[in-house]
Parts: structure tokens; C-alpha cells; sequence
């Protein structure tokens, strides 16, 4: 007797119920969200492919893409996202490896802690700039007196109107507001590593470093380089905190390639240009994804 006939023999007599998940059931459940992704992704992606390949009077042209290539605003905004990008991507995953380490220790409150380390994550983004702007008026942010506590500053920094702090302010918030999940994912990756390595390291005499080095770094390594595409991509198309934060400013200095296309497609009207540059975004983060499979085979092969 089959699955199907045995459930519905099960249901008892005059009832009827036919469920098997192994055959096409299974397919029509998942069916609403391939429609989702179809209409809200696909679609988006393939509509924006098409227009960066759309000239001014229609018809296929890689203008758009020859523009890019001469355009210098376009390399300054680039060399800018790779600057931003590799500074949130390093700072993140340090300070989400660094706070999972202290919540990977037996303390007492270690739940209630944990529970709080999730709010910056939790939060929308609006709230963190408007916050994070309050925090760092010129006239009476809380920054200021940080700032003031640091040799030779005599004055409350112009935040905003500085090029060096206005990127170091936005690097800060974007790692703020993304090292919980982390920390998180690096703290379950953590609790993963056999405890008997540890007994055994102890065992040969190495020390607490060397624990770190040749144990738990290789035991978290498919994690960290998983987080790394991951921080990549989230740094790479972050918009709402720098847009609310700077605008782009001061004179384009944390003008990133997610604010850049917004100007293009929403200020200018260079709808077209628009969709080329976020092309060029998009195989960006397929080549950070392509290396994290490469990486990840590697890693796989490697392990014993």
C-alpha cells in the first residue's frame, strides 16, 4: 500500500485526504514564492539588463557601457565603493568574530546579552541614520565629546562637512548596524568546533593563541569566507544610511555606486546609465559570489 493511500485510509471512512509530498504537492507549494521572485526579481534584473543596453533612440547600443569606461566620476565613484566596501567588509567581520568570542564564553545574563546583541539588527535603517545623525550634530552630538577627549581636538568636528570623517562616520554606522547577525552566525559557527580539539591542543601544551590559530580559526574558516561575500554584497548596495546620513557628500566624498545610480536614474533622469552601472554592480557581486564558491570548494577538499 502506498504513503498516500495509507493516510488517507488512516483519516478513516467518509473522509477524504489525499497529501503527497514527494509528488507534485511539493511544487505547488513553493509555487508562490517562484511567482514572487519572478515578478520582484527576475523581472527587475532582465528589465535592467535591457535598458543598459538601450540607446537614446532605442534599439540595442553599449553606449551606456562605453560612456562608463571614459567617464572619471565613474572610477572615482568605484575606487570609492572599493574603498567602502573593504573597510565595512574587514571592520564587520573582526568586530562580529570579536564579540563572538565574548558570547561564546560561560557568563551569567549570556542569553539576555545575546538578545540585545540583535537589536542594531533588528532596527530599520531610517531610525539608525536619523539617530546617528542626532548623534553627530556639530552643536551638541554625544560624538563630540568622544572627539574632544582625543589629543589636539579643541573643537567640535563639522562631521558631515569633512571628507575623511563624513566616510569614517558612514563606515561605522553600516558596521554597526550589520555586526549582529555576524556575530551571530559566527557565534553558532563557534559552538560547531568539536571541544575534544581543544582538549587535545591543551594537551600538546599549546597556548590560548595557538588554540585560536590552528583550531578555531580552521574550524569557523567556511563561515568567515561565507560572511565575507555576504558582508561584500551588504556593504556594495548599502544606500539608506549613506543617502540619509551624507547624501553622497561632502563634494561626492562617500558618494558609493548605490547612492551614484539613485542620482543617475532619479535626479538626472539617466535612467539607462543608471541600469549600466547597477549591471556593473551585479557582476561585481556574482564575482565575489563565484570566489566564495571557488574558496568554498577549496576549503571543502582541504578538510580531512
Amino acid at each position: 500500500m502506498s504513503s498516500a493511500a495509507t493516510v488517507a485510509s488512516a483519516a478513516g471512512p467518509g473522509r477524504r485526504f489525499r497529501w503527497n509530498a514527494s509528488g507534485s504537492s511539493a511544487y505547488w507549494l513553493i509555487l508562490p514564492l517562484l511567482a514572487l521572485e519572478a515578478v520582484f526579481l527576475v523581472y527587475a534584473i532582465v528589465t535592467g539588463m535591457a535598458a543598459s543596453v538601450e540607446g537614446p533612440a532605442g534599439g540595442f547600443d553599449l553606449s551606456n557601457f562605453s560612456q562608463m569606461l571614459v567617464d572619471p566620476d565613474f572610477w572615482r565613484i568605484m575606487g570609492r565603493t572599493l574603498v567602502f566596501t573593504v573597510l565595512v567588509d574587514i571592520i564587520i567581520l573582526v568586530a562580529g568574530l570579536g564579540v563572538a568570542l565574548l558570547m561564546n564564553w560561560q557568563f551569567r545574563g549570556r542569553a539576555a546579552v545575546r538578545g540585545l546583541l540583535t537589536i542594531p539588527w533588528a532596527i530599520p535603517e531610517v531610525p539608525v541614520a536619523i539617530t546617528f545623525i542626532f548623534m553627530i550634530d556639530p552643536t551638541f552630538g554625544v560624538f563630540n565629546l568622544l572627539a574632544r577627549m582625543l589629543p589636539g581636538v579643541t573643537q567640535n568636528p563639522q562631521w558631515t562637512l569633512n571628507p575623511t570623517l563624513a566616510m569614517a562616520i558612514v563606515i561605522i554606522v553600516t558596521v554597526w548596524k550589520g555586526f549582529p547577525f555576524y556575530s551571530l552566525v559566527l557565534l553558532s559557527a563557534l559552538q560547531a568546533v568539536p571541544e575534544e580539539l581543544y582538549e587535545a591542543a591543551k594537551l600538546d601544551g599549546a597556548s590560548a593563541g595557538r588554540q585560536f590559530l590552528h583550531v578555531t580559526l580552521p574550524g569557523i574558516r567556511p563561515s568567515i569566507a561565507l560572511l565575507a561575500v555576504l558582508a561584500f554584497i551588504y556593504s556594495m548596495q548599502q544606500f539608506t544610511l549613506i543617502w540619509l546620513i551624507t547624501g553622497g557628500g561632502p563634494v561626492d566624498a562617500t558618494m558609493t555606486l548605490a547612492p551614484a545610480i539613485y542620482m543617475q536614474a532619479f535626479r538626472f533622469y539617466n535612467f539607462n546609465y543608471a541600469s549600466a552601472m547597477a549591471v556593473v554592480g551585479l557582476i561585481f557581486a556574482a564575482m565575489a559570489t563565484v570566489a566564495f564558491i571557488a574558496v568554498q570548494r577549496r576549503l571543502t577538499s582541504e578538510t580531512p
